[in-house]
């Protein structure tokens, strides 16, 4: 067995995390950097491609001081990040065209409607597994060809690259010698054949999107590049090889060890993904995507997702807009200071309603108030939503034959023992909570000591060690009666009127991007200077935050 540490580097779109594995699989230590969104206009949500570079960069540093471990000691790398954000960026310098488009922002819309005027949207699922939607990243890559200057010209010269946050950092971490992803990652682009996992050149023709701008796929497990000299201070003269990539949800999966099919995770985070091993073929199934879970060597296994936007960041609403909650971690004793709800419900739909219903009209609300509700019945209907977000999925995943005997979760909401039981209570199944809730650093951070000789790849299972089983305490009588209120719920906030369009105002330039043409139905925030991306023929830098960002970090 090989000796040394694995860094698992974990991008979420908040914040990036940077994670210390020594060779018994235990984490020494870790580090956090923020990662903050603008939003330009109204439905509009972008991030610096710096940040995107500069966080995980910045959190290595601190990990590394807090673990006192040598970067020399350093023997693997993996990456994982969040999935469907959108980068393109020149290949000579590495510099960004344009701000990463983030998965929520729903400035494509017009452009996907166009394509299901077209009669696309069946093509998108039978070809890619996933939608015709503004969540996914092959309308941002169109955006951003309509709609910034010289940036079709460029990209039919082969001058551009694009990529998920995952391509992003394998560029800058190799110093700009490597463009790749792996498929997990490329099947929520959109742009993916599901069945080949390889780009579909056909369907990206009928898309007017160039070929030559996407990163080449290698399977999920192997060599993708070298980190390059000065990305991590103190390895100077020291070969760290990344030896592994995942989505976050596919390394969740993975970190989770459900590697048997029909094995399921639910995902806390800004965002809650329910996910299921669905074994060696895909299975669209109706009000979920199907993707990639992974591939190892030439074996392609297979994922059922269903999405819900706003989980973990509906206790960052109630506490940084509505302001009833003093911090994420009151949550619980709040929500516990009443018995239920008193008939409260929060549909947390501010950008629309996900799976399975995947209504991106439909808007939030706060029902069944009456003149005895208080914040606490409020916030316990926020925690109890994040629950009935994951019935939905599971129901669906029941009417379309799938069994779910038994619910892993993870996250850090499942620190939460109120909304795990209540989990476990509205779905009549037990649910299970592992000992170390990171399993996105975890499943990424194995894999990748797996490439390096610290241990097999099929160990996750018996590193997984469970910490704690919620069993289904509430009768059925009473659990199908709340599941309804919550039905009704969200038919009332499907019946309001549409939602009013409108600027939240000019953006103003961060200078040094390229400029929106006249073409964008409202002008874009062009990113700042970015002088210090890395290039292939410069060291990495950390330029100054940019001020002035809304934070949108997970609760």
């Amino acid at each position: 067995m090989s000796s040394g540490y694995v860094l698992a580097l974990d991008e979420g779109s908040s914040s990036a995390r940077a994670v210390l594995i020594d060779p018994q699989g235990a984490i020494v230590g870790e580090a956090s950097a923020t990662i903050e969104a603008s939003f330009p206009h109204e439905g509009w949500v972008e991030l610096d491609p710096l940040d995107l570079w500069e966080a995980p960069r910045s959190a290595i540093v601190a990990a590394l001081a807090r673990a006192r471990v040598d970067a020399s000691q350093i023997i693997a790398v993996g990456v994982t990040s969040h999935r469907e954000t959108i980068v393109m960026w020149d290949r000579r310098t590495g510099r960004p065209v344009y701000n990463a488009i983030m998965w929520m922002s729903k400035q494509t819309d017009a452009i996907v409607q166009e394509w299901s005027e077209r009669g696309l949207d069946g093509e998108f699922r039978t070809r890619t597994g996933v939608r015709n939607d503004s969540f996914f990243s092959a309308a941002k890559v169109a955006w951003l060809l309509r709609h910034v200057d010289g940036v079709r010209e460029r990209a039919e010269r082969g001058e551009l690259a694009i990529g998920t946050p995952e391509t992003w950092l394998l560029w800058n971490l190799t110093g700009g010698a490597v463009h790749r992803t792996e498929p997990g990652a490329a099947s929520r682009t959109g742009l993916m054949s599901l069945e080949r996992a390889a780009w579909d050149e056909e369907f990206c023709a009928i898309l007017d999107i160039p070929t030559s701008l996407l990163p080449e796929i290698v399977p999920s497990a192997g060599w993708f590049g070298d980190v390059a000299p000065g990305v991590i201070p103190g390895a100077e003269g020291h070969t760290i090889p990344i030896l592994a990539v995942l989505g976050d949800q596919q390394a969740g999966l993975f970190g989770e060890a459900c590697l048997e099919t029909g094995s399921a995770k639910n995902t806390f985070g800004t965002a809650g993904v329910l996910t299921v091993n669905v074994g060696g073929a895909p299975r669209t199934l109706p009000g979920m995507c199907s993707s990639v879970a992974w591939r190892f060597d030439d074996t392609v296994t297979y994922e059922a997702e269903g999405v819900v936007f706003h989980s973990g960041q509906t206790i960052q609403w109630l506490r940084d807009r509505l302001g009833i909650l003093p911090g994420a971690a009151a949550s619980e004793r709040l929500a516990e200071s009443v018995p239920d709800s008193g008939g409260v419900y929060l549909v947390p739909a501010f950008a629309g309603l996900f799976d399975p219903h995947w209504d991106r009209n439909a808007r939030g609300g706060i029902v069944g108030l009456t003149l005895e509700s208080t914040a606490a019945h409020v916030i316990r209907a926020g925690l109890e939503a994040m629950a009935f977000q994951t019935r939905d999925n599971v129901d669906n995943l029941r009417r379309n034959g799938v069994s779910i005997p038994l619910l892993k979760v993870d996250g850090g909401a499942t620190r939460n023992n109120l909304l795990c039981q209540f989990q476990a209570d509205i779905l009549g199944i037990p649910v299970a909570r592992p000992q170390g809730l990171e399993r996105t650093a975890l499943g990424i951070g194995h894999l990748a000591g797996s490439g390096a000789g610290l241990w097999r790849r099929d160990e996750i299972v018996d590193r997984w060690h469970l910490e704690r089983v919620f069993e289904p305490q509430m009768p059925e009588d009473e659990r199908e009666e709340r599941y309804q209120g919550w039905v009704d719920a969200i038919a009332s906030v499907r019946s309001l009127p549409p939602r009013r369009t409108g600027s939240r105002g000019s953006a103003s330039s961060r200078g040094g991007a390229g400029a929106v043409s006249s073409a964008a139905a409202e002008p874009a925030t062009a990113i700042r200077d970015t002088s210090s991306v890395l290039s292939p023929s410069s060291p990495a830098q950390i330029a100054a935050p940019v001020p002035g960002k809304a934070a949108v970090s997970a609760a």
